[in-house]
């Protein structure tokens, strides 16, 4: 398999993901990997060329562009022509650290979306902790601020694909985020949404879930409108990161007996940071486009670099793709029909 790389894409890129590109080739040995960036930035990085080619370009698309406009201007850039290589079947996946909103553009307007999905959206595993699995998936993380219930709905089959082909699991509990856990809890799309997805014969659908349960392991799905979704998931990390912060600087604070403790309890808290690391997870995924598309953390090192790679590999090798697509058209009309159905129920 080959997945194109955009090698100067990420805050630490080309040295960072040239890095994971070469732990990930010693790791996974039927992967081969093309490199797309600015040659004499990214040619001396490369210790060994097993298996890594290196493909020049001569823009690269900046964190601040603005991401359609920046897709259609710089043709040339790293993450347009890995794209491209996609789109034309020289290579398998796309990689990028780089800017959401353009690997986003790229995704749909070069790579297409499948036939079928309305929305593509951004998905990513994250930790849970005490639930029957180690990990859940949570979508939209911000690929459309704004959502239909039919797009939430659409999501839950995306998403329960992704946790059974990737993650797993079997069977997958999804639930949607909400500002309470009753039905008729929160805004009309919402609303919609729960009523669409609460009979679905397409997953199991058990009810809403607030954000303050997302790491407690009643669900192996989350769905939320891109907006919540976004917005939860920096919260969620931010409030994770600063609890830890704190511990550790009250441990520090506590005189010789609170250090001692700290030392003893080392162990656990190594544990537990290593389970919210990002660099431990890989990254999120683009679902609903014709090929895995994965965008890791902009400030990912190579050690997530290296661990996406398997993580496309798993997508790739348990056809998730090929699968979707095959699952959307079998079930074509069930879904248009779920459509009317809510617009009888809305305008009854």
């Amino acid at each position: 398999m080959k997945i194109a790389i955009d090698a100067m894409g990420g805050d630490f890129a080309p040295l960072e993901i040239v890095k994971g590109i070469e732990q990930a080739r010693d790791r996974y040995k039927d992967i081969a990997f093309q490199l797309y960036g600015t040659e004499n930035k990214v040619k001396p990085l490369v210790q060994n060329w097993e298996r890594i080619e290196l493909i020049p370009t001569t823009e690269v698309i900046e964190m601040g562009d603005e991401p359609v406009k920046a897709m259609r201007r710089k043709k040339d850039s790293s993450m347009v022509q890995a794209a491209m290589a996609v789109k034309e079947g020289r290579a398998d996946a796309l990689f990028s650290a780089g800017n959401t909103g353009a690997l986003l553009s790229s995704a749909i307007f070069l790579i297409g979306r499948i036939k079928g999905v309305d929305r593509p959206a951004l998905a990513s595993a994250l930790p849970s902790f005490n639930g029957p699995h180690d990990q859940f998936v949570f979508m939209d993380l911000g690929a459309n601020a704004e959502n239909k219930p039919s797009h939430l709905y659409q999501y839950g089959i995306l998403g329960s694909f992704y946790a059974t082909h990737v993650l797993g699991i079997k069977n997958p509990r999804v639930r949607l985020l909400n500002n309470g856990a009753e039905e008729d809890k929160g805004d009309e799309v919402h609303k919609t949404a729960h009523m669409l997805m609460k009979n679905a014969p397409s997953f199991n659908f058990i009810g809403n879930i607030e954000a303050r349960e997302l790491l407690e392991g009643t669900a192996d799905v989350v769905v939320a409108d891109g907006f919540s979704g976004n917005a939860a998931l920096k919260a969620t990390e931010g409030t994770a990161l600063m609890m830890l912060k704190q511990i550790k600087n009250a441990i520090m604070s506590s005189g010789i007996k609170g250090k001692i403790g700290g030392a003893l309890l080392k162990p656990a808290f190594r544990d537990v940071q290593k389970k919210l690391d990002y660099n431990e997870a890989g990254g999120a995924v683009i679902l609903g486009v014709k090929a895995p598309v994965v965008k890791t953390h902009g400030s990912a090192k190579a050690n997530a670099v290296a661990n996406t790679m398997g993580q496309i590999k798993t997508m790739i090798d348990n056809q998730l793709v090929l699968d979707i697509q095959t699952y959307i058209t079998a079930h074509k009309e069930e879904l248009q029909s779920g459509k009317e159905v809510l617009h009888a129920q809305l305008t009854d």
